[in-house]
Parts: structure tokens; C-alpha cells; sequence
């Protein structure tokens, strides 16, 4: 894979992480991020404040492939695959026990942010979102 398709996906990840769904216009190289609907309290200041983007977007629909922040279950199935690769056995116990209480993402993030395992974590999760990235772009996955 060349480096700026590389660059491309690696960026549409990191906007992902931070909570923005990306349309990704494939003939232009263009990435559009906009934050994810879902976490929106006033929907007509959105509407108003990203009016541009939006426009283009729907003005350019064919063009464009949607890639939307990963759902919980999407997000939960990446720790837990985290989880399965660590050779830290007692860590391991703790994240498997952590999955299964409540607030299994604040608890685990909690839990990685006070272990030598944090940069670790971030690579990991950075790698699956790039891998996430490459599937919906060559699939050509284009949700309007």
C-alpha cells in the first residue's frame, strides 16, 4: 500500500477514535469529519454549524464512502481481542473481569491508563481501527 493511502487511513482512524464519522471521497483524497449525530443535543445548531460539509456531501454522494464511529459492540469486541494477545496473566484476569462488570469501557480504560500496558493499548486499538478503516475501504461501503 502506498504511503498516502497509508496516511489516509491512518487519519480516518484517529477521526474515528475521536468520535467523528468520515466521508471519504476516493476520487479527491478529500476526508470530511464530522461528529457523530448520536451526540448531538441540538440538532439544528449541527445542522447549521457543519452546513457546508453536509451539502457537499450530499451533493456528492456517489463520490463519498462513509466510514461511522464503531458501535459499542465493535469498540467492546476490539478490547476484548486486547485482552486475548496479553502475556501478562494477571492483567489478562483483570481486563476479562473488567468486561464483565458494569461500566466494562470507563473500568477498562481506567484500569490501561494506570498499567505499563497503556502505550500498548493505544497501539493496538490505532492498528484495529486502521485495520477497520482498510475492510469499509475496500468494500466500497457506502451507507447513505
Amino acid at each position: 500500500m502506498d504511503n498516502s493511502k497509508q496516511n489516509i487511513i491512518k487519519k480516518i482512524a484517529q477521526e474515528l477514535d475521536c468520535g467523528f464519522d468520515c466521508y471519504y471521497n476516493s476520487k479527491t483524497n478529500e476526508i470530511i469529519t464530522i461528529p457523530n449525530f448520536s451526540h448531538i443535543e441540538d440538532e439544528d445548531d449541527f445542522k447549521e454549524a457543519f452546513r457546508e460539509d453536509l451539502e457537499k456531501i450530499k451533493n456528492h454522494q456517489a463520490d463519498f464512502i462513509k466510514i461511522e464511529v464503531l458501535q459499542s459492540f465493535e469498540s467492546f469486541k476490539i478490547m476484548e481481542l486486547f485482552i486475548r494477545q496479553l502475556h501478562d496473566k494477571k492483567l489478562q484476569a483483570e481486563l476479562e473481569s473488567v468486561l464483565t462488570n458494569k461500566k466494562p469501557f470507563q473500568n477498562f480504560k481506567n484500569r490501561i491508563d494506570n498499567s505499563d500496558y497503556r502505550k500498548t493499548w493505544f497501539d493496538f486499538k490505532q492498528n484495529e481501527l486502521e485495520n477497520f478503516v482498510k475492510n469499509k475501504l475496500n468494500n466500497g461501503s457506502i451507507n447513505h
